[in-house]
């Protein structure tokens, strides 16, 4: 598994912990030393099922600098796709890729009802 997160983020440490409790190994990567590449979000987006405004990190302060929440309906996906690519800050995290799932945020359930 690929654990993609940001270290100061407690959903992210929340989101760890959790792992760890539960014995999981996966693989730990920084999103602001590691930005996802383009061609990683365009499959991981395509694997996760969501829309992929789920991907931004709609609460953080680059996405609101950049009036995001007016800009993003007028945008397509090949424009999405490059912007969250540009920088990891405005990815939403942490995002669990494993061979069957695409995790995107961290809701327990959700995570428990595909992990174990």
């Amino acid at each position: 598994m690929l654990f993609v997160c940001y270290p100061k983020c407690s959903t992210c440490r929340r989101a760890q912990a959790w792992l760890d409790s539960h014995g999981l190994t996966y693989t730990l990567r920084d999103i602001k030393e590691e930005n996802p590449a383009r061609n990683e979000l365009a499959e991981w987006h395509g694997r996760s099922g969501l829309p992929l405004r789920k991907f931004f990190n709609t609460s953080g302060q680059l996405y609101k600098s950049l009036g995001l929440k007016d800009r993003l309906p007028g945008m397509s996906e090949d424009e999405q796709l490059d912007l969250l690519a540009s920088d990891g800050m405005l990815v939403k995290r942490p995002i669990l890729v494993t061979e069957m799932a695409v995790l995107v945020g961290f809701r327990e359930a959700d995570w428990a009802a595909a992990l174990l």
